[in-house]
């Protein structure tokens, strides 16, 4: 008798099993069906009345979680934001405002995709997903660990201005649109280095984004 079959035994619902065997709150339907035996039909019965119960909260086709009151830490929507689509890294606003280039709050999680733009309504959050053609998907992009161990991509400062003048087609005018529009600090933009610009010109291939980032180096003097 397995020790997951014994849990089972054990436990009376699926967030029991799951306050046990998921310590991040994530987990997919494949999870369910290595811990729960029987159908197809049976498996998803149990995750219906979980969801209607309020014990599990669906966030798209096959991705649930827990419940905060059930959580055993802190939830990561930016982790959250790839396991609902991806390939994907935060970016455009959300990355801005984590790297503290702009003041706003973002409501919505802002993400690159590696696949088409999408959006995603779920009980944790709205998050919307733009792609943005390019070289390198991952190129400026790093990788993060929280101190609850959850893992997520988050693009650089430049990068994500980059990703953010694409998606809004935006062409350069002067300095003066990302120091007062967007409410970037000059210091923010003189912490950059010629590299940074070299490797994202390299990277995009939309002549308006490249045109882009030559005005703002040339501009800034790297």
């Amino acid at each position: 008798m397995t020790v997951l079959f014994l849990l089972l035994v054990i436990m009376t619902n699926l967030t029991e099993i799951f306050f046990e065997l998921s310590p991040l709150g994530l987990f997919t339907i494949q999870d369910f069906a290595e811990v729960i035996p029987g159908s197809d039909n049976r498996l998803y019965s149990l995750i219906k009345r979980a969801i209607a119960k309020g014990e599990i909260i669906h966030l798209r086709r096959g991705l649930y979680c827990l419940p905060k009151k059930y959580l055993k830490k802190h939830i990561n929507l930016y982790a959250v934001a790839q396991h609902i689509y991806g390939p994907s890294y935060i970016s455009l606003e959300s990355a801005l405002s984590w790297h503290g280039w702009i003041p706003e709050a973002v409501y919505t999680l802002t993400s690159v995709s590696y696949n088409k733009s999408r959006d995603q309504k779920t009980p944790l959050g709205n998050f919307s997903y733009s792609h943005v053609p390019q070289n390198i998907f991952y190129e400026s992009v790093e990788r993060h660990i929280d101190q609850e161990g959850y893992i997520f991509f988050m693009a650089k400062p430049l990068k994500a201005l980059v990703d953010y003048i694409y998606i809004n087609k935006i062409d350069w005018g002067s300095l003066d649109f990302l120091l007062k529009s967007l409410r970037i600090e000059k210091e923010e933009l003189d912490k950059l280095q010629s590299r940074d610009f070299d490797l994202l010109a390299a990277n995009y291939k939309n002549k308006r984004v490249n045109h882009f980032i030559n005005k703002i180096k040339k501009e800034l003097n790297k």
